[in-house]
């Protein structure tokens, strides 16, 4: 990795891929900030890899957090990965505040942290990658506002690139788009939710699904493009790799 990226602050970093992401960012020698809601998980992590993670315990949709956490330990990398699970349930089962559960959590943050990015501003050089989903490419039908959701997240990344080029901040945006897989807390929710809706068990679901995605490919994957000054804007990612949307 870099010099830029010696500092990174990961959101949602208590478990699935935000752990896997500040796992495989310590291992690169980086100093990983990693912001979560819950404390317990977020000392967990610190007692696994050691002084390179700091835990913050707080709500990644706060702006005065982006702010701070931005202007206090100059990130080069910020992975904007936190979210809510989605309430699973076809939409005339959804109430609004359901179906726009992950709008005010998941789409939220990632405003909240691109907004602080263009506005501090972040080094020249420095990279923001925000996890979308690829359900942004099929639809989520029984996640509610999901799909939706992610998909918002694709668009500000590429208003977000605009502005950096016009301003001539020299901040590079990229968005990963993950396949459904078990090994993670949303996955495994829509896994279950779709099996049943399949009328399917839930290990023939997970059978469709191979190669199964890791958090751990995942991971690698962030690395990879924050070190690559020439990555592609998007990428799609299953259990078979990477692959450049645009």
């Amino acid at each position: 990795m870099s010099d830029s990226f010696q500092t990174a602050v990961v959101t949602g970093a208590s478990r699935g891929f935000g752990r896997a992401i500040a796992a495989a960012l310590v291992a690169t020698g980086a100093r990983v900030v990693g912001i979560a809601r819950d404390e317990q998980q977020l000392r967990a992590v610190h007692d696994e890899l050691g002084e390179g993670f700091t835990p913050v315990a707080a709500d990644a949709t706060d702006e005065a957090l982006a702010q701070d956490a931005i202007r206090e330990h100059r990130p080069g990398l910020l992975v904007l990965n936190a979210g809510v699970t989605p309430h699973m349930a076809p939409i005339h089962e959804q109430t609004w505040e359901t179906f726009s559960r992950n709008w005010h959590a998941d789409t939220r943050h990632v405003f909240t942290w691109t907004r602080a990015a263009l506005r501090e501003p972040l080094a020249p050089g420095s990279v923001v990658v925000a996890m979308s989903s690829g359900a942004v490419l099929g639809g989520s039908p029984l996640s509610g506002g999901y799909a939706s959701a992610k998909a918002a997240i694709r668009y500000m990344r590429g208003y977000a690139a605009g502005e950096s080029e016009r301003a001539g901040l020299n901040i590079r945006f990229v968005t990963l788009l993950p396949q459904l897989t078990p090994l993670g807390g949303v996955g495994s929710v829509g896994v279950a939710g779709y099996a049943a809706r399949q009328g399917v068990d839930r290990d023939t679901f997970v059978e469709g699904l191979r190669p199964i995605l890791t958090p751990e490919q995942v991971a690698k994957a962030v690395v990879e493009i924050a070190g690559d000054p020439d990555s592609a804007a998007e990428y799609q990612i299953n259990g078979a790799g990477l692959r450049p949307i645009s």
